[in-house]
Protein backbone atom coordinates (compact mmCIF):
# COMPACT_ATOMS: atom_id res chain seq x y z
CA UNK A 1 0.00 0.00 0.00
CA UNK A 2 1.11 3.56 -0.70
CA UNK A 3 1.21 5.52 2.56
CA UNK A 4 1.27 9.26 3.25
CA UNK A 5 2.42 10.08 6.78
CA UNK A 6 1.72 13.54 8.21
CA UNK A 7 3.44 14.63 11.42
CA UNK A 8 6.40 12.35 10.88
CA UNK A 9 8.59 14.29 13.33
CA UNK A 10 6.47 13.71 16.45
CA UNK A 11 6.76 10.98 19.07
CA UNK A 12 4.34 8.66 17.28
CA UNK A 13 5.25 9.83 13.78
CA UNK A 14 8.91 9.01 14.36
CA UNK A 15 8.03 5.41 15.25
CA UNK A 16 5.49 5.14 12.44
CA UNK A 17 8.21 5.70 9.85
CA UNK A 18 9.82 2.47 11.08
CA UNK A 19 6.64 0.44 11.63
CA UNK A 20 4.93 1.31 8.34
CA UNK A 21 7.94 0.78 6.07
CA UNK A 22 7.31 -2.99 5.55
CA UNK A 23 3.79 -2.28 4.30
CA UNK A 24 4.85 -0.23 1.28
CA UNK A 25 6.39 3.09 0.25
CA UNK A 26 5.95 5.78 2.91
CA UNK A 27 6.01 9.50 2.09
CA UNK A 28 6.65 11.18 5.43
CA UNK A 29 6.13 14.90 6.01
CA UNK A 30 7.06 16.87 9.10
CA UNK A 31 5.67 20.28 10.03
CA UNK A 32 8.19 22.08 7.85
CA UNK A 33 7.24 19.99 4.84
CA UNK A 34 3.50 20.17 5.35
CA UNK A 35 1.86 22.58 7.77
CA UNK A 36 -1.59 21.03 8.11
CA UNK A 37 -3.12 24.43 8.88
CA UNK A 38 -2.24 25.52 5.31
CA UNK A 39 -5.25 24.06 3.54
CA UNK A 40 -4.07 24.60 -0.08
CA UNK A 41 -0.70 23.03 0.75
CA UNK A 42 -2.33 20.13 2.59
CA UNK A 43 -4.56 19.36 -0.38
CA UNK A 44 -1.57 19.63 -2.75
CA UNK A 45 0.50 17.20 -0.67
CA UNK A 46 -2.32 14.65 -0.46
CA UNK A 47 -3.14 14.83 -4.15
CA UNK A 48 0.52 14.68 -5.13
CA UNK A 49 1.12 11.55 -3.04
CA UNK A 50 -1.89 9.59 -4.43
CA UNK A 51 -1.96 7.53 -1.20
CA UNK A 52 -3.92 4.40 -0.43
CA UNK A 53 -3.60 5.31 3.25
CA UNK A 54 -3.20 8.69 4.96
CA UNK A 55 -1.76 8.38 8.47
CA UNK A 56 -2.20 11.61 10.41
CA UNK A 57 0.15 11.90 13.38
CA UNK A 58 0.23 15.71 13.26
CA UNK A 59 -1.21 17.20 16.44
CA UNK A 60 -1.22 20.19 18.75
CA UNK A 61 -0.40 18.63 22.14
CA UNK A 62 0.50 21.57 24.43
CA UNK A 63 -2.40 21.03 26.83
CA UNK A 64 -1.93 24.17 28.92
CA UNK A 65 -0.97 26.47 26.07
CA UNK A 66 -4.09 25.43 24.18
CA UNK A 67 -6.14 27.38 26.71
CA UNK A 68 -4.67 30.61 25.29
CA UNK A 69 -4.31 29.34 21.70
CA UNK A 70 -7.67 27.71 21.03
CA UNK A 71 -7.77 28.77 17.38
CA UNK A 72 -4.42 27.16 16.62
CA UNK A 73 -5.31 23.98 18.53
CA UNK A 74 -8.56 23.73 16.58
CA UNK A 75 -6.85 24.39 13.25
CA UNK A 76 -4.36 21.54 13.75
CA UNK A 77 -6.50 19.05 15.67
CA UNK A 78 -9.88 19.57 14.01
CA UNK A 79 -10.02 21.72 10.86
CA UNK A 80 -7.17 19.81 9.23
CA UNK A 81 -9.12 16.56 9.71
CA UNK A 82 -12.02 17.92 7.69
CA UNK A 83 -9.61 18.58 4.82
CA UNK A 84 -7.88 15.21 5.12
CA UNK A 85 -11.24 13.45 5.33
CA UNK A 86 -12.66 15.20 2.28
CA UNK A 87 -9.59 14.37 0.20
CA UNK A 88 -9.66 10.74 1.30
CA UNK A 89 -13.38 10.42 0.61
CA UNK A 90 -12.78 11.74 -2.91
CA UNK A 91 -10.23 9.03 -3.75
CA UNK A 92 -11.27 6.19 -1.44
CA UNK A 93 -8.13 6.36 0.69
CA UNK A 94 -8.18 5.09 4.26
CA UNK A 95 -7.36 7.61 7.01
CA UNK A 96 -5.62 6.65 10.25
CA UNK A 97 -5.85 9.30 12.96
CA UNK A 98 -4.82 9.53 16.62
CA UNK A 99 -6.98 11.06 19.32
CA UNK A 100 -6.70 11.28 23.09
CA UNK A 101 -7.99 10.05 26.43
CA UNK A 102 -8.62 13.71 27.25
CA UNK A 103 -11.91 13.66 25.32
CA UNK A 104 -13.42 12.37 28.59
CA UNK A 105 -14.09 14.35 31.77
CA UNK A 106 -12.61 11.71 34.10
CA UNK A 107 -15.65 11.34 36.35
CA UNK A 108 -16.24 7.65 35.52
CA UNK A 109 -14.80 5.20 38.04
CA UNK A 110 -14.09 2.44 35.55
CA UNK A 111 -12.24 2.47 32.24
CA UNK A 112 -13.89 4.35 29.39
CA UNK A 113 -15.32 2.41 26.44
CA UNK A 114 -15.60 3.73 22.89
CA UNK A 115 -19.38 3.97 23.38
CA UNK A 116 -19.07 6.30 26.41
CA UNK A 117 -20.10 9.90 25.85
CA UNK A 118 -17.12 12.28 25.52
CA UNK A 119 -17.10 15.42 27.62
CA UNK A 120 -13.70 17.17 27.45
CA UNK A 121 -12.75 19.54 30.27
CA UNK A 122 -10.09 21.53 28.42
CA UNK A 123 -9.48 23.15 25.03
CA UNK A 124 -7.05 20.46 23.94
CA UNK A 125 -9.55 17.67 24.57
CA UNK A 126 -12.31 19.62 22.85
CA UNK A 127 -10.13 20.19 19.77
CA UNK A 128 -9.26 16.50 19.53
CA UNK A 129 -12.92 15.50 19.87
CA UNK A 130 -13.81 17.96 17.11
CA UNK A 131 -11.17 16.29 14.94
CA UNK A 132 -12.69 12.87 15.52
CA UNK A 133 -16.10 14.19 14.56
CA UNK A 134 -14.80 15.99 11.46
CA UNK A 135 -13.22 12.80 10.17
CA UNK A 136 -16.28 10.69 11.00
CA UNK A 137 -18.54 13.14 9.17
CA UNK A 138 -16.28 13.42 6.10
CA UNK A 139 -17.40 10.12 4.63
CA UNK A 140 -13.84 8.79 4.48
CA UNK A 141 -12.97 5.27 5.57
CA UNK A 142 -11.07 5.68 8.81
CA UNK A 143 -9.39 4.19 11.84
CA UNK A 144 -9.32 6.49 14.87
CA UNK A 145 -7.09 5.41 17.76
CA UNK A 146 -7.53 7.14 21.11
CA UNK A 147 -4.39 6.89 23.18
CA UNK A 148 -2.67 8.72 26.05
CA UNK A 149 0.36 9.13 28.32
CA UNK A 150 2.62 8.59 25.31
CA UNK A 151 6.31 7.95 25.90
CA UNK A 152 9.14 7.46 23.44
CA UNK A 153 12.77 8.13 22.64
CA UNK A 154 11.90 10.96 20.30
CA UNK A 155 10.43 14.25 21.56
CA UNK A 156 9.47 15.42 25.04
CA UNK A 157 7.45 13.36 27.51
CA UNK A 158 6.87 12.66 31.21
CA UNK A 159 9.74 10.17 31.56
CA UNK A 160 12.31 12.60 30.16
CA UNK A 161 10.99 15.36 32.42
CA UNK A 162 11.25 13.19 35.54
CA UNK A 163 14.76 12.01 34.67
CA UNK A 164 15.88 15.58 34.09
CA UNK A 165 14.41 16.81 37.37
CA UNK A 166 15.73 14.06 39.65
CA UNK A 167 19.27 14.65 38.45
CA UNK A 168 19.35 18.15 39.96
CA UNK A 169 16.37 18.65 42.29
CA UNK A 170 16.28 17.50 45.89
CA UNK A 171 12.50 17.79 46.31
CA UNK A 172 9.75 16.93 43.88
CA UNK A 173 5.97 16.66 44.07
CA UNK A 174 3.95 14.56 41.64
CA UNK A 175 0.17 14.23 41.63
CA UNK A 176 -1.32 10.93 42.72
CA UNK A 177 -4.99 11.41 41.80
CA UNK A 178 -4.86 11.29 37.98
CA UNK A 179 -5.09 7.79 36.50
CA UNK A 180 -4.15 6.41 33.10
CA UNK A 181 -1.86 3.98 31.26
CA UNK A 182 1.63 4.92 30.01
CA UNK A 183 1.82 3.86 26.37
CA UNK A 184 4.98 3.71 24.22
CA UNK A 185 4.92 5.45 20.86
CA UNK A 186 6.48 2.29 19.40
CA UNK A 187 3.52 0.21 20.60
CA UNK A 188 1.08 2.64 19.00
CA UNK A 189 3.01 2.49 15.73
CA UNK A 190 3.27 -1.32 15.77
CA UNK A 191 -0.45 -1.74 16.47
CA UNK A 192 -1.21 0.66 13.63
CA UNK A 193 0.85 -1.45 11.24
CA UNK A 194 -0.87 -4.67 12.37
CA UNK A 195 -4.31 -3.13 11.86
CA UNK A 196 -3.43 -1.81 8.42
CA UNK A 197 -2.05 -5.20 7.40
CA UNK A 198 -5.27 -6.87 8.58
CA UNK A 199 -7.34 -4.39 6.58
CA UNK A 200 -5.23 -5.02 3.47
CA UNK A 201 -5.51 -8.80 3.73
CA UNK A 202 -9.27 -8.70 4.28
CA UNK A 203 -10.55 -5.91 2.03
CA UNK A 204 -14.17 -7.00 2.40
CA UNK A 205 -14.07 -6.84 6.21
CA UNK A 206 -15.20 -3.62 7.82
CA UNK A 207 -12.46 -2.72 10.27
CA UNK A 208 -13.18 1.00 10.16
CA UNK A 209 -14.17 2.86 13.29
CA UNK A 210 -13.00 4.19 16.63
CA UNK A 211 -10.67 2.21 18.92
CA UNK A 212 -8.93 2.72 22.25
CA UNK A 213 -5.19 1.99 22.08
CA UNK A 214 -3.29 2.11 25.36
CA UNK A 215 -1.22 -0.29 27.46
CA UNK A 216 -3.09 -2.62 29.80
CA UNK A 217 -3.53 -1.80 33.48
CA UNK A 218 -3.43 1.62 35.01
CA UNK A 219 -1.37 3.78 37.31
CA UNK A 220 -1.15 7.36 38.55
CA UNK A 221 1.60 9.87 37.89
CA UNK A 222 3.29 9.53 41.29
CA UNK A 223 3.57 5.73 41.08
CA UNK A 224 4.83 6.07 37.51
CA UNK A 225 7.47 8.62 38.54
CA UNK A 226 8.69 6.39 41.38
CA UNK A 227 9.02 3.42 39.05
CA UNK A 228 11.03 5.51 36.59
CA UNK A 229 13.44 6.61 39.32
CA UNK A 230 13.77 3.12 40.86
CA UNK A 231 14.50 1.60 37.47
CA UNK A 232 17.02 4.35 36.69
CA UNK A 233 18.90 3.68 39.92
CA UNK A 234 19.00 -0.05 39.20
CA UNK A 235 20.42 0.78 35.78
CA UNK A 236 23.29 2.71 37.37
CA UNK A 237 22.14 6.26 36.68
CA UNK A 238 23.38 8.94 39.06
CA UNK A 239 20.43 10.82 40.57
CA UNK A 240 20.13 13.52 43.20
CA UNK A 241 16.70 12.36 44.33
CA UNK A 242 15.57 8.78 45.13
CA UNK A 243 11.98 7.69 44.65
CA UNK A 244 11.41 7.94 48.41
CA UNK A 245 11.95 11.68 48.07
CA UNK A 246 9.12 12.13 45.57
CA UNK A 247 6.00 13.28 47.41
CA UNK A 248 2.49 12.29 46.35
CA UNK A 249 0.21 15.33 46.18
CA UNK A 250 -3.28 16.19 45.02
CA UNK A 251 -4.00 17.93 41.74
CA UNK A 252 -5.43 20.83 43.73
CA UNK A 253 -1.97 21.82 45.00
CA UNK A 254 -0.44 21.89 41.51
CA UNK A 255 -2.84 24.14 39.58
CA UNK A 256 -2.43 24.39 35.81
CA UNK A 257 -4.10 26.45 33.12
CA UNK A 258 -5.96 23.44 31.78
CA UNK A 259 -7.98 21.02 33.87
CA UNK A 260 -7.03 17.35 33.66
CA UNK A 261 -9.44 14.41 33.92
CA UNK A 262 -8.88 12.45 37.12
CA UNK A 263 -9.51 9.17 35.32
CA UNK A 264 -8.54 8.74 31.69
CA UNK A 265 -8.19 4.96 31.72
CA UNK A 266 -9.34 3.44 28.42
CA UNK A 267 -10.86 0.01 27.83
CA UNK A 268 -9.21 -1.78 24.87
CA UNK A 269 -11.49 -4.82 24.47
CA UNK A 270 -12.81 -3.61 21.10
CA UNK A 271 -9.29 -3.52 19.65
CA UNK A 272 -8.57 -6.97 21.04
CA UNK A 273 -11.81 -8.49 19.79
CA UNK A 274 -11.52 -6.98 16.31
CA UNK A 275 -7.84 -7.51 15.58
CA UNK A 276 -6.88 -10.23 18.07
CA UNK A 277 -4.39 -7.98 19.85
CA UNK A 278 -3.56 -8.38 23.53
CA UNK A 279 -1.78 -5.24 24.67
CA UNK A 280 0.97 -5.57 27.32
CA UNK A 281 0.79 -4.26 30.85
CA UNK A 282 2.09 -0.69 31.04
CA UNK A 283 5.15 -1.75 33.06
CA UNK A 284 6.16 -4.35 30.50
CA UNK A 285 5.44 -1.90 27.69
CA UNK A 286 7.50 1.03 28.96
CA UNK A 287 10.52 -0.89 30.31
CA UNK A 288 12.29 -1.11 26.90
CA UNK A 289 11.85 2.65 26.43
CA UNK A 290 13.20 3.30 29.92
CA UNK A 291 16.22 1.11 29.18
CA UNK A 292 17.08 3.12 26.07
CA UNK A 293 16.61 6.41 27.88
CA UNK A 294 18.83 5.27 30.76
CA UNK A 295 21.64 4.51 28.33
CA UNK A 296 21.40 8.05 27.03
CA UNK A 297 21.22 9.44 30.56
CA UNK A 298 24.38 7.66 31.69
CA UNK A 299 26.32 9.10 28.76
CA UNK A 300 25.31 12.74 29.21
CA UNK A 301 26.44 15.37 31.67
CA UNK A 302 24.06 16.88 34.19
CA UNK A 303 22.68 20.18 32.94
CA UNK A 304 20.87 22.78 35.08
CA UNK A 305 17.14 22.33 34.94
CA UNK A 306 15.11 24.98 33.15
CA UNK A 307 11.34 24.91 32.72
CA UNK A 308 10.22 24.13 29.19
CA UNK A 309 6.82 24.73 27.58
CA UNK A 310 6.73 21.07 26.56
CA UNK A 311 7.29 19.67 30.06
CA UNK A 312 4.59 17.10 30.70
CA UNK A 313 1.91 16.67 31.82
CA UNK A 314 1.00 19.32 34.37
CA UNK A 315 1.49 17.05 37.33
CA UNK A 316 4.92 18.08 38.59
CA UNK A 317 5.99 20.88 40.86
CA UNK A 318 9.39 21.71 42.28
CA UNK A 319 9.48 23.27 45.70
CA UNK A 320 11.89 25.54 47.56
CA UNK A 321 10.80 24.94 50.21
CA UNK A 322 7.01 25.21 49.89
CA UNK A 323 4.96 23.54 47.18
CA UNK A 324 4.98 25.73 44.11
CA UNK A 325 3.16 25.18 40.83
CA UNK A 326 5.38 24.22 37.94
CA UNK A 327 6.08 27.28 35.75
Amino acid sequence: MKILLLGGDGQVGFELQRALAPLGPVSAFDHAGCDVTDTPLLRKVIRGAHPDVIVNAAAYTAVDRAETEPALAHAINAAALAVIGSEAARTGALVVHYSTDYVFDGTKEDAYHERDHPNPVNVYGASKLAGEQALQQSGARHLIFRTGWVVGMHGQNFVKTILRLVRTKTTLDVVADQWGAPTPAALIADVTAVCLRAAAHAPDADFCGLYHLVSSGRTQWHEYACRIVDQAQRAGCTLALPSTGIRAVATSVTPRQARRPCNSTLDTHKLRDTFGLHLPDWREAVDPVLGELFQTLRSTAVAPWRPRPSDEPGCISHQAPAVAPKP
